[in-house]
């Protein structure tokens, strides 16, 4: 990722835009924040948040015309909130101290301002706290301009003066009773670097000034004459506009006087829409909280409780709806630098690794974000970029990646025409994890298909590649995928049937007349055991990779209601599916991540599951979730204990897949069974507690048994004279197991299993 597409996706995420009322207010006070302490009673807070956007927040609280409230999102669904009756009475019941601008470097420069209504007031205000010279000319006796056109009730004459006295300053100077002419300034222009005209543009006093046909720049306040700047919002009297006026003037004259562009980077000042997204789906209906003070005003309770409405406007939509992305703490935008600075680094650590490997890559984030930002596709950019460059370490996937290789090697890979056919007009490919979690579903389905489709159908075992394709491995990838696709050659091209979903996501783009098989079978005959019939209630899990298969969701559920099912939509199901935490390898990368996911998942319902993945069946069942996979309500000799049937586990998947090719060929191509050669031959026994370490630890019965079988042979192990326990080690491959066990005539013991990355090399004598 470059910083161009750095910059484009980042463009993507709005959770950093200001909210409405923020964007909206010409002065940007951050409202959402001043809700919050409100609603802590946190006065202090309060007024402080007030203090650093609003030069005099006493006045300001009384007279502004609250632009803030126009564009409230929390009118969407009630009223839009008090703000300005809120800001009152915080600052008349917890009036803050009268603002320190505190020790600035002074500047040589010397800024006359024009009038002293609020333009003229903020931009000397402003100035003064830059460290300039500043003088203030009034045409009156009172400073403060139009601000005493206020009833006194209003702005009391007391509020004014206190709110003023901020600009008692050494580098400030007030002169009364200065009325300023057009022909004066010439003479101030000799006197001072710069001048501020605080009137509106176009207005009676400015046009005096500045002569008829003067124009005033609304961006840069610049008037036709150098050095001198005026109000740049013609005709606007809103009190709030016009101290964004005299705001956008004083930094105008700094960037003036420091000899910095004045039109540069000022998108940002002044009101504007904000693109922050706001979801008010599901908001309750509030109507403003009413005033009961006798003054007019809420009280203290009444102030927290209209506080509480905020909506405290975020989008966030993604990370309401991903485990991921709110397991991180962050949001798309910041996880985007993460990774942009995790691929950039040259030498050091990489932080954001497991970050860029946690992610399921299921799509949902695209799927809810109003902009379509997909940080799965992200992820799988930087998982492809740092495997290709040598720079993601393989331990997070290697495990998965080994797994892909047994399901692609002789132990479990099949190809073969219908017994009795030369050709194969469809051909059914049934997954990798089915056929480890359900082989015998594999087995009948197959006999199924057989019975029900004429011109043959051929028979694929293996793996579609997506372990590999998850893990940003495309070379393994692509090899894998060009084996596969030639075995399907060899029969002739024939229309594949998938039962995975996975499978049917990596070839439907790749390979023609890819069907999936619920699609294929939703108005076929059912064999329906006849305790597959009515079960009852069940939720749909749909698998994250069927998200835009519309078609496949509609023949599940058809099939569902075939069966006599009631069907219970989940919160999220169909194209806003979620992911059961195996997809993009998350379970192998951050486990705990994971189990969160799972767990979450399976508390949206209190029916039975229903899954047409495998994993998502095997993994709701291991977290004690009643779950079946479509296949049991079809097939299963079992119904009563289905739903209940525990996750296979990585080492039963193996034993599953390599039984369930022998089986096949056994009993459809009638070849002879094959005896278990080798390090398979070992026995292994292995209580509750040490099977699931091994599973935790990811390692396998087979890598336990070469452990073994190697000590044994060539008795290479330690013992440990206190108990007789052996322990030994073997590096099968690029990571070195070890195994504490014991003989027993029938076979071993495992007392304890773990494994490392490490190589361990014998020393060499001479």
């Amino acid at each position: 990722m470059d910083q161009v597409e750095l910059r484009r996706l980042e463009s993507k995420c709005g959770q950093e835009n200001p909210p409405a009322c923020t964007a909206g207010c010409p002065i940007h006070v951050d409202v959402r924040k001043l809700m919050l302490a409100i609603q802590n009673q946190d006065w202090k807070s309060a007024a402080s948040i007030l203090q650093q956007k609003q030069p005099f927040p006493g006045i300001i609280s009384r007279i502004c015309d609250h632009p803030c409230e126009d564009v409230c999102k929390r009118k969407g669904a009630g009223e839009t909130i008090a703000i300005s009756n809120l800001e009152r009475f915080c600052l008349e019941n917890h009036p803050p101290k009268i603002a320190n601008v505190g020790p600035v470097t002074p500047k040589s420069q010397a800024v006359a301002v024009v009038g002293s209504g609020l333009r003229g007031l903020t931009a000397a205000y402003d100035l003064a706290r830059k460290g300039y010279i500043v003088t203030i000319f009034e045409k009156s006796d009172r400073l403060g301009g139009n601000l005493w056109k206020y009833p006194e009730q209003q702005l009391p004459a007391q509020v004014i003066a206190n709110e003023l006295s901020v600009l008692n300053r050494p580098n400030v100077t007030i002169e009364r009773n200065a009325g300023i002419t057009r022909q004066d300034l010439s003479q101030l222009k000799e006197r001072f670097d710069a001048l501020y005209i605080g009137f509106a543009a176009q207005s009676e006093d400015a046009l005096e000034l500045l002569g008829e046909n003067s124009t005033v720049d609304p961006i840069s306040c610049t008037t036709p004459i150098a050095g001198v700047f005026a109000g740049g919002q013609p005709g606007n009297n809103s009190p709030i506009n016009a101290v964004a006026d005299g705001r956008r003037g004083a930094v105008s004259i700094d960037r003036y006087l420091q000899g910095a562009s004045l039109t540069a980077s000022r998108d940002g000042e002044g009101a504007f829409e904000s693109n922050l997204f706001v979801n008010l789906n599901g908001i309750p209906s509030l109507p403003t909280v009413p005033m009961s003070h006798e003054s007019g005003g809420y009280t203290g309770e009444e102030a927290v409780q209209e506080a509480g409405r905020c909506l405290n406007c975020q989008c966030l939509e993604c990370v309401k709806a991903c485990k991921y992305l709110e397991f991180y703490g962050g949001y798309p935008k910041k996880y985007l630098r993460e990774i942009y600075n995790n691929e950039s680094i040259v030498m050091g650590k990489r932080h954001a690794n497991k970050l860029i490997n946690s992610c399921m890559q299921c799509g949902l984030c695209a799927e809810v974000c109003p902009n379509d930002l997909d940080m799965g596709q992200v992820c799988l950019a930087s998982r492809e970029s740092m495997v290709m460059r040598g720079k993601m370490p393989p331990s997070a996937h290697d495990f998965a990646l080994r797994d892909m290789a047994f399901s692609n090697s002789e132990q479990f890979a099949l190809t073969r025409h219908q017994p009795g056919f030369n050709s194969s007009k469809y051909v059914f490919f049934p997954g990798c994890q089915l056929s480890g979690s359900s082989p015998e579903h594999v087995e009948k389905v197959y006999a199924y298909l057989t019975e029900q489709l004429a011109g043959g159908v051929g028979l694929m075992l293996r793996c579609c590649g997506a372990p590999a394709h998850w893990g940003g491995n495309q070379g393994q990838f692509q090899t894998s995928f060009e084996e596969m696709v030639a075995e399907w050659e060899s029969l002739g091209k024939p229309q594949m049937i998938v039962a995975c979903s996975t499978c049917h996501s990596m070839f439907r783009e790749k390979l023609p007349g890819v069907v999936s098989l619920w699609e294929l079978i939703k108005d076929m005959n059912l064999p329906i055991q006849g305790a597959g019939a009515n079960y009852g209630k069940v939720a749909v899990q749909d698998p994250c990779t069927t998200r835009y298969e519309q078609g496949i969701h509609e023949a599940v559920r058809h099939i569902l209601l075939r069966l006599g099912c009631e069907i219970e939509e989940l919160p999220y199901s169909k194209e806003l599916t979620k992911c059961c935490g195996f997809g993009g390898l998350t379970a192998f990368a951050n486990p705990g991540l994971a189990q969160q996911i799972v767990e979450n998942r399976i508390k949206e319902s209190t029916a039975d599951y229903v899954a047409y993945c495998a994993m998502c069946r095997d993994r709701f069942a291991a977290h004690g979730k009643r779950t079946l996979h479509l296949l049991d309500l079809i097939f299963a000799d079992d119904l009563k204990n289905a739903a209940t049937r525990p996750d296979s586990g990585f080492s039963q998947r193996h034993e599953h897949r390599a039984r369930l090719k022998r089986t096949l060929l056994h009993k459809f191509w009638q070849t002879p069974q094959e005896r278990e050669r080798g390090y398979r031959t070992i026995k292994i026994i292995c209580n509750e507690e040490i099977s699931k370490l091994m599973e935790e630890r990811l390692i396998l019965i087979e890598d336990v048994q070469q452990v073994i079988e190697h000590a044994e042979r060539t008795g290479s192990k330690f013992i440990n004279p206190d108990n007789g326990n052996y322990l030994a080690y073997f590096r099968p491959a690029r990571v070195t197991y070890w195994v504490e066990y014991q003989p027993q005539e029938d076979g071993f013991v495992v007392l304890n299993a773990y494994s490392h990355r490490m190589e361990i090399v014998e020393e060499v004598k001479p």
